[in-house]
């Protein structure tokens, strides 16, 4: 196990319980990919699987080999213009135009542990023990130039991250175009693609299609990971499903542009790229510089797509994530944004903060609005200062007060933008990003920091800190609500041009590497207008992400059964917001709305006066069940059991690690009429052990399954809207038969479940 290296032969076997990567130096001094796939017996040697064939019209073969042909062999990090006609993994250029390049393998090193990448976020590891990492030294000698691919295999997890550098020793000035963080030839193209897509409000839609004939991609190039596309694609088989089959998933560790491709090619093989998007891409390498490539996480699967997510949900929850806040319990919240909006003064936010702490809430989150002169959206982003016409003690003030009735404080902030109406823009205009010669594009009446600039950097942070070290600030949302559009960064030269766009999310993580470093007691939720920035690497800094702008229940069983692909529930912002819901102006019930809200982060967005005395007991006992539930439900295994893409239904489960708990989530969003019988088939349970199953609901409707057993009050569940089932079942039958949903009604009135549109329903499955 861990990473063997067969000298002679020149095999570099990675190997673990779960999966086998193999690695062999080609006979033109490249390497070559071999297997990637379930953990087979190591050997010395695999000559077999290095399939070569007559290839007369190929047009690059090996020493005159007609057998040996780079546009048919499986490549770890295939160049441009030395026969390969499939897409590269990098592009170098030299000073007299030549593209051409020739890495050849001068010598590599394993060791034990993980390094950091300089300046970029990573997974890291806690002990050596947990990985191992090997360094295949690659260099072209014409021009004194080393390619570094570097591979990490954890020792207990189907994992291996993949990242590339480049080092520059020679004197000739080289141009870096293309850089991936990845590639992967595999033998065969019969996979469906699994991407996350979307837009704003809609973000993480699980889209899936069959491999075809040519490239198929997603990508951004809008300066940030996007609400259209997420970082991140599977290929799985046919055949597999959530629970069983074969599933490849790569997951780039990068905010910004990022390209993520599969080429099927006329052979019937496939290559898969991930990393730094090339359009607009230029990195220039001088005598002695160099580049790091952001890093890829490649996740095996053989046991469906859920396992592959439980894989990427635990390595990103505690390997990805750091800080305070990675494994404490996070704070149920009250946000007042849909409450408010721009619109308040302190007497407004006392009043709801107030009502919070009444109903258990334990942090108030004041949204956009209280700086500068920000009656709208029109002015004063950059401008960081206290509005004190609305806060006359500012936010050292409101924070003090909040303190003060036993609550925590938390604040807004939108670093990276400014507006034309602020005094930062007067002062500053060459701080935009955009030609000056030319009209500005224009989005939410903002404009873009140039962050590539390390002068713009030290102050927006300087202003933040100021902020934060005067008020009693424990959390803190950072926003970002528009994409880059004018890309070109004043008072700079043309070569300096091309490295804008990494150099901007570079400027936005070492901002947040300075906060977070100088507030460890902070806990940053990351935001881009919703989830248009939810990435992996937002993840390295903000333990947990806004997932979506849209709030509305229903909608959010979408979003969040999506993001579950690769994100675990502790990153998921999530909240119960007002009804009629501000994006959709559906009546999603209270109960509904708590019941999705539950499996992310929690909290709430409206304003809790508002809410009926029977509404704001319900919200005090979902309060309760959070608080209760929380830690098991973040830490605990996650199942997708129904997708709200295919039908009317959806649901999922988090279980623990023994199996001996769990807690299922049912949703139906349409009302059926005289529907048959229904059961809900769950996973993760132990086949042997005896379960009694509560069912937690709605005091709508005449209560939770009023007609399925007795009321209880159980601690566990944490409130009182809960009722046995009258039956018990092993986990065999659970998981086999399914829980019993039906309601043996033959109308909405004879039911003895709350009936309507966007019902849900909620199980704890606890064993005997």
């Amino acid at each position: 196990m861990g990473i063997i290296v067969h000298e002679h032969s020149g095999v570099f076997h990675l190997q673990n319980r779960e999966l086998s990567y193999i690695i062999k130096i080609m006979p033109n001094g490249q390497p070559g990919q071999l297997y990637f796939g379930s953990a087979i017996r190591d050997r010395e040697d695999y000559p077999h699987l290095l399939e070569r064939g007559h290839r007369d019209m190929a047009p690059c073969t090996f020493d005159g080999d007609t057998t040996f042909s780079l546009e048919h062999l499986k490549q770890e990090y295939p160049s441009f213009g030395s026969g390969d006609m499939r897409y590269p993994a990098y592009e170098l250029e030299r000073e007299n135009g030549s593209r051409i390049t020739y890495f050849k393998y001068k010598s590599h090193s394993v060791y034990k542990g993980k390094p950091a990448l300089k300046d970029l976020p990573a997974v890291y590891t806690e002990s050596e023990e947990e990985a191992s990492t090997l360094e295949l030294h690659l260099e072209d000698e014409v021009i004194h130039t080393e390619l570094i691919l570097r591979y990490t295999l954890f020792e207990e997890l189907p994992v291996i991250t993949r990242s590339a550098a480049f080092l520059h020793h020679g004197t000739e000035a080289l141009r870096l175009t293309r850089a991936m963080s990845l590639n992967l030839d595999l033998p065969d193209s019969r996979y469906d693609m699994v991407d996350l897509a979307g837009a704003s409000l809609r973000e993480r839609y699980v889209d899936i299609h069959k491999l075809h004939q040519g490239v198929q991609s997603i990508h951004s190039m809008r300066g940030h990971s996007s609400h259209q596309y997420n970082p991140f694609i599977a290929l799985k088989r046919e055949n597999t499903d959530e629970h069983t089959g074969e599933v490849i998933g790569i997951s780039l560790v990068y905010s910004g542009n990022f390209l993520a491709q599969a080429e099927a090619d006329t052979m019937g093989t496939v290559r898969v790229m991930a990393g730094i998007h090339p359009q607009g891409f230029s990195w220039p390498l001088k005598a002695g510089e160099s580049f790091q490539t952001p890093e890829a996480v490649m996740v095996y699967s053989a046991k469906g797509l859920n396992y592959m997510s439980q894989v990427y949900h635990k390595l990103y929850r505690t390997r990805l994530a750091r800080g305070r806040w990675r494994d404490r319990e996070r704070p149920i919240l009250i946000n007042n944004w849909e409450a408010t909006y721009m619109d308040f003064d302190e007497e407004k936010i006392l009043a709801i903060a107030k009502k919070a702490h009444d109903l258990g809430i334990e942090l108030f989150v004041l949204d956009d609005g209280w700086f500068g002169k920000r009656d709208d959206d029109t002015s004063s982003l950059g401008d960081w200062y206290p509005n004190l016409e609305k806060l006359p003690e500012g936010i050292k003030g409101i924070s003090e007060k909040i303190a003060d009735m036993g609550m925590q404080f938390g604040l807004w902030f939108e670093p990276e933008m400014v507006s034309r109406r602020s005094e930062l823009c007067k002062a500053r205009p060459d701080w935009i990003l955009g030609s000056t010669d030319r009209p500005l594009c224009c989005g939410r009446h903002q404009y873009v920091l140039d962050f590539s600039k390390e002068e713009v950097v030290d102050y927006i942070g300087s202003r933040m800190e100021e902020i934060i070290k005067n008020s009693r600030i424990s959390y803190i949302k950072w926003d970002m609500n528009r994409s880059i559009s004018d890309l070109f960064s004043a008072g700079r030269d043309r070569e300096y041009q091309g490295t804008v766009y990494h150099r901007q999310i570079l400027g936005v993580y070492k901002l947040y590497e300075r906060l977070t470093q100088a507030f460890p007691h902070i806990l940053f939720e990351s935001c881009a207008s919703g989830g248009g920035r939810f990435d992996p690497g937002m993840l390295y800094y903000a333990p947990q992400a806004w997932a979506s702008d849209d709030t509305d229940g229903a909608e959010r069983v979408k979003i969040q059964y999506g993001t579950s692909y690769v994100y675990p529930l502790s990153s998921i912002g999530s909240h119960v917001s007002a009804i009629p819901n501000h994006q959709t102006f559906r009546k999603v019930p209270l109960f509904s709305r708590a019941a999705a809200a539950y499996f992310g982060t929690f909290g709430y967005e409206l304003d809790l006066n508002l809410l009926t005395e029977k509404e704001q007991q319900e919200v005090r006992e979902q309060v309760r069940f959070m608080k209760a539930q929380r830690c098991f439900l973040h830490s605990g295994t996650f199942y997708r059991l129904e997708s709200p893409f295919e039908g009317n239904e959806a649901a999922w489960l988090v279980a623990s690690t023994d199996g001996r708990k769990a807690i299922a989530a049912y949703f139906r969003f349409l009302q059926p009429v005289n529907i048959g019988y229904s059961r809900l088939k769950l996973a993760g349970l132990d086949p042997d052990l005896e379960y009694r199953i509560t069912e937690y609901g709605s005091p709508d409707a005449g209560g939770p399954a009023s007609g399925l057993g007795p009321e209880v009050r159980s601690e566990a569940v944490g409130c009182e809207n809960a009722r046995l089932c009258p039956y018990t079942a092993y986990g065999d039958e659970l998981m086999s038969i399914g829980l019993i949903l039906s309601d043996y009604a033959n109308g909405v009135r004879t039911s003895p479940v709350p009936q309507g549109d966007f019902q849900a329903r909620l199980f704890l499955l606890e064993a005997l």
